[in-house]
This record gives C-alpha cells, structure tokens and sequence, in this order.
C-alpha cells in the first residue's frame, strides 16, 4: 500500500514518529512538507524508512489559505494508492489535493479538528463541499469535529483519531535537575508549567491571576510565544511575581520533553470563544507521558483528553484553577496516583503506535470499498 500524506504539521519533528510507525505496518509511506512554514523550517529533513518531499508552498504561514507548487508532479510521481490530505475541508490546499485525487482517481480523505460549527463565505463554502463530495472518508480529531461533519451534511465514513500520538521513548519521565538548575538556580524549585501559544484563547493570563495567589517558592515556567508576551511580563510586574516567570520563547521540539520534566504539574487554561474552543490539548498528553500531573479547563475537548488522569476546573474560573495547582503542590499521594493514571491513559490511547494501527484500518477501509 502507497499513501501520499500532505501535512505542514510534518516540519515539527516529533511528530515524525508517526510515519515510521506506519512502515513498521507495511505502508510505503510519502510525505509532503513545506519548504518552511512561516518562520519554522522542517526539524527532520530525512525520512526514516518513508520519503520526504519538501515542496515550495505558497501563502506560506497561512493556515487555510496556502497550497503548494508542483504537487501534480509530486502526485504523478509518487502515484499513491492513497491520498491522505491532512489539512482543514475548507481549506485551499485541501481542494487542490482533491482535485488532483479525482484526476487520477486516487482514493482520498481530509482531516478535521474544527469543534464548532461555521459557515464560510465563498470560495470556502464551495471547496467544503466539494471536498466532502469527493473524499472517500473523513478523519475527525474529536467527536465534536465528527458531529460538525455530521451537521454539515458529511454522509460518508467519519473515523475519530487525534491526527498525531506520542512517543513514549521520547516522552517519558526522566532527570531533568541540570535544566531546573540553569532556569531557577535551584534543582529543587517548585515549578508550574505552560506550554504553548501565547494568545488570549489559550487562557494565560487567567494562569497569571491564579499563579499570583502561590505563595510558597514556586516558579512559572511558559514555554511559547505570542503576542501576549509582553502583556504578561507587564502584569507580572504589577503583581509582583516577575521575578518568579520565566518565559522560553522557542524551544526544538526533541527538547520539549526536557522541560517537561522540570515541572510538578502543567496547567492548560484555554477559554472557549464564539469562534473556537480547545480541539484536543495535545500538550496535556505529552506531560501525562512524562509522568507531570496536569490541570486542564472544560474548554473542548480537553475533559476528554484528561478523562481521569487529571484535575479539571471550570474555565475562567481562576479561584478555582488555583484550588487545583494548589492540590497538586500540597497532595504527594494525589501527585503520585496522577502520575501513574496519566502515563497509563496515553500508553493504552494515545501512542503513535495506536494512533498508526487506526489510520491504517482507515486506508485498508478506504482501498476494500474502492
């Protein structure tokens, strides 16, 4: 079996580990990355065992709005059996990738995070439905997408798969006192952790409130950036917790577990909106993995992803996120039992090992119908 996946996901390296999962199954896997997306150029520029072709994007950066050169004769080449086309059904690439399967009759199918139901103006309205007319089946990230699918008139196969797994030989727990040391000059400083964009949606700053009112000698430690950031180094100041915030801006994504090992417990604060609320919390199950307690919002999807391997307050609610880091910091026993739960929950969901076995399931789906 020959797939051909488009995913400008695919420049963050960790996420690799899913391809080469699926040559373990038999697949003869391809890819299509950016050249660069945005500002970030592709972290792994040699597939293990699948082949990678970096291809000039244009609108680089621009989520729905980009598509690539020379795809036709990437697909002509590569002449897959499947086309798996990572991307929005809404999105410009998404119809260009489309097309090309329907030229060449190539089995097809789009992937899907979007929770909340929308409608687009034209040409996207037009590229949706084209899309969803010609894609063989469709992979949602959570049971909210499939639902949306669902409203939207989707009347074809709908699998629910996160679009990637962890690793749990990367993702594990592991000693990580030297970069504790080099961050607060103390390998035993307490620490709450973030990682993630620093936008409003996110929750942040209702993380700044909550972490103004731990008294004790912990730290903040943010990993990621936005355009917050100088908003938050501001209101630190004012509550006087400066000193104890400490922002990383960028980090490689092989060196995200690093960091979080260096914290007790991580906090996903995210707050729905009118136009978006938390799809999945792909962090939340990257620090489970490494044996770090985490506290979650309602936002989303995020309930699910924690199931019980986490605490969960009521988002906004910055009284009550700070009830819950607190019992986390206070509660040895409890901090134990979420370790132990946590790492469970993503060996038995959430590995790219599980998450390759249900994709191939799809494509062999895909080919029996077809």
């Amino acid at each position: 079996m020959k797939v051909l996946m488009i995913s400008k996901a695919l420049v963050v390296g960790a996420y690799h580990q899913k391809l080469v999962e699926l040559t373990k199954l038999g697949i003869d896997v391809h890819v299509v990355i950016p050249k660069s997306w945005g500002h970030q150029f592709p972290e792994i520029t040699k597939g293990n065992g699948y082949s990678i072709h970096f291809l000039p994007v244009y609108l680089s950066g621009e989520n729905h709005f980009h598509f690539y050169s020379d795809l036709k004769k990437t697909v002509q080449s590569v002449r897959p059996d499947v086309l798996h086309i990572d991307e929005e059904p809404y999105s410009v690439v998404t119809y260009q990738a489309m097309r090309l399967a329907k030229g060449y009759s190539i089995s097809s199918l789009f992937f899907t995070w979007q929770n909340i139901y929308k409608r687009y103006p034209f040409p996207f309205s037009w590229f949706e439905i084209y899309n969803y007319s010609h894609a063989s089946v469709a992979i949602a990230g959570n049971n909210e997408a499939l639902n949306v699918l669902q409203r939207k008139g989707f009347a074809k196969e709908i699998f629910v798969i996160p679009q990637f797994g962890v690793d749990l030989c990367l993702y594990t727990r592991r000693d990580s006192s030297a970069l504790k040391r080099e961050l607060f000059s103390s390998s035993e400083a307490g620490v709450i952790g973030y990682v993630g964009r620093l936008v409003e949606e996110k929750g942040i700053m209702d993380l700044i409130e909550a972490f103004s009112k731990v008294k004790r000698n912990i730290y903040l430690l943010i990993v990621g950036n936005g355009p917050l950031e100088h908003r938050i180094s501001v209101r630190a100041a004012q509550l006087d917790i400066l000193k104890r915030v400490k922002i990383i801006p960028h980090v490689p994504s092989d060196r995200i577990p690093e960091y979080l090992n260096v914290m007790d417990c991580l906090v996903l604060p995210s707050r729905t909106r009118t136009t978006w609320k938390e799809q999945f919390g792909r962090v939340l199950i990257e620090a489970m993995a490494c044996e770090v307690p985490v506290v979650g919002s309602t936002s989303g999807e995020i309930p699910h992803t924690i199931g019980n391997a986490g605490l969960l307050f009521e988002e906004s609610n910055i009284d009550d996120l700070y009830q819950k880091i607190s019992l986390i910091l206070s509660n040895s026993q409890l901090k134990k039992q979420l370790r132990h739960e946590g790492r469970r929950r993503v060996g038995e969901r959430f590995t790219q090992r599980h998450i390759a076995a249900q994709t191939l399931e799809v494509y062999k789906k895909i080919l029996q119908e077809n």
